[in-house]
């Protein structure tokens, strides 16, 4: 399964600073372990049915070639120097098919990249490829798209990785990259991390730039990392984080991300800290005893690693603050981006629905979409007061209790099987970051039934990323749930 390069290094659970630990003592290259990860992917990804990418770059072994001589010329190794990263079908690529999982996209080539594509190329990431995604990031339950089809969960191949980043989160999980680049705009950073055994990051919004990010929902969505340890998921958004001047909302990051937060990945991060208990989601009739289970477990972990739990931790009004707060801007959205686009194939949601290259699944809301009449009075989520509202009402609870942050499960039910959309998804995602700007960690919580990953979910105030990085990395390191899927 070409699991080692040429040296015998073993790149399984491989992590930035083991990489860069062997580059240093000459046990691999970055040439070789992008040919290992590329032999991965061409004797796995379709081998095994997993589906996990688009398109692979026909440039990156000469590119992770050009990285090694740099190495060997000048002794220093940039942030991601030669990392192997994966990069959701979202994300503008200058040089690689940007088609957001839609037939209509297909062959369309930015004129340059990404913000944080660039940033992670300018760390020495070398981009391994694209990877598929629920088609225009339409669902958080599946990964299928007119341009690839159907991502399979690698910890159980006739169930779900979620969506919509779920191919992103299928290759990281089967140690087909290093790193991945998602996209989140109500659950599609953390409930892929969740449903494949990871690590995701949805930050603070403003923090990273969505500039170069095929558009959701615009004014909800956030780009980050879906890493296999938190310490990885850290280095990523160290490179991603900071003002663009291209995405006006990340003027408010100034002052507010650090030079760098590795200082935040503390064993004894959780010492101290107090944590509110949010069963809002698991005393629902729905959720699975077995999540139930492993929620108690990570409550129990808490308190053994120094955490003061307070339990529960409960918002007044909850349902009724986050009634009808969703703000549907895709048609815009979509034209703005298409906008930038050199010689865009189609110009509107409109002249996309004509087509008719896009999946069956997603061809009702498609057709809704084009049809309706987009609210343009939306302001973001600093500015509109129904967001402002609920952010309100949950810090001030979190004050009221002083709470460092807040935890529940990031799906209250384990994969869906694979064409099933009946059984109870469980998503918890959808509420309260997206719609307060407030970050979200999603990190391994354990496993249900028979292996199937289960995540929590550490939600913490605006910019409070140093604190939850402390809390996540705690946890990770005093549990070590992360284990690889089998046969992979």
């Amino acid at each position: 399964m070409a699991e080692s390069s040429e040296k015998g290094f073993n790149v399984i659970e491989l992590t930035i600073q083991g990489f860069h630990e062997a580059l240093r003592g000459e046990k691999t290259s970055c040439a070789e372990l992008t040919k290992t990860y590329l032999n991965r992917i061409k004797n796995l990804d379709q081998s095994t049915r997993l589906n996990s990418m688009v398109v692979l770059n026909p440039n990156a072994l000469t590119r992770a070639e050009e990285l090694d001589k740099e190495y060997k010329e000048t002794g220093a190794l940039r942030p991601l120097h030669g990392v192997p990263a994966i990069v959701k079908d979202n994300y503008d690529t200058f040089d690689l098919q940007t088609a957001g999982g839609s037939l209509a996209l297909k062959g369309s080539i930015p004129p340059d990249d990404a913000y944080q594509v660039r940033k992670l190329r300018e760390a020495g990431a070398v981009i391994l490829g694209k990877s598929n995604m629920a088609e225009w990031a339409f669902s958080p339950y599946q990964t299928v798209s007119s341009i690839a089809g159907t991502t399979r969960n690698p910890y159980d191949l006739e169930r779900v990785p979620a969506g919509s980043s779920g191919g992103t989160a299928a290759a990281v999980a089967s140690n087909l990259g290093l790193i991945g680049l998602g996209t989140d705009t109500g659950n599609s950073i953390r409930g892929p991390s969740s449903h494949c055994n990871l690590v995701g990051f949805r930050s603070t919004m403003g923090l990273t730039s969505r500039d170069g990010i095929i558009p959701l929902y615009l004014r909800n969505d956030v780009g980050g990392p879906i890493c296999r340890t938190v310490e990885d998921a850290t280095r990523v958004l160290d490179v991603i984080a900071g003002y663009d001047e291209a995405d006006p909302i990340t003027r408010l990051s100034k002052g507010e991300n650090p030079d760098s937060y590795l200082s935040n990945l503390k064993k004894n991060g959780l010492e101290g800290k107090r944590i509110g208990v949010f069963r809002y989601y698991t005393d629902m009739e729905t959720a699975d005893p077995e999540m139930r289970r492993e929620f108690e477990h990570a409550i129990e972990d808490f308190k053994s690693l120094g955490a003061e739990i307070v339990d529960p931790f409960e918002v007044e009004d909850f349902d009724e603050l986050c009634k009808d707060i969703w703000c549907n801007t895709f048609k815009p959205d979509i034209a703005a981006y298409l906008a930038t686009l050199t010689d865009p194939p189609y110009r509107s949601v409109e002249e996309i629905v004509e087509t008719e290259l896009y999946s069956d699944y997603i061809e009702d809301r498609l057709k809704s979409m084009a049809k309706s009449e987009p609210n343009l009075t939306c302001g973001n989520v600093y500015e509109e007061p129904k967001n402002i509202k609920l952010r309100n009402a949950i810090t001030d609870e979190m004050d009221d209790a002083r709470l460092d942050a807040i935890i529940y499960p990031t799906w209250s039910n384990p994969p869906r099987l694979i064409g099933d959309m009946d059984s109870p998804a469980g998503d918890n995602s959808q509420r309260i970051p997206p719609h307060t700007g407030m970050p979200g960690f999603s990190v391994p919580m354990g496993y249900t039934y028979d292996g199937l990953p289960a995540g929590l979910q550490i939600v913490g105030r605006i910019f409070s990323e140093p604190t939850l990085i402390e809390i996540a990395y705690s946890y990770e390191q005093g549990t070590k749930h992360r284990k690889p899927p089998l046969g992979f």
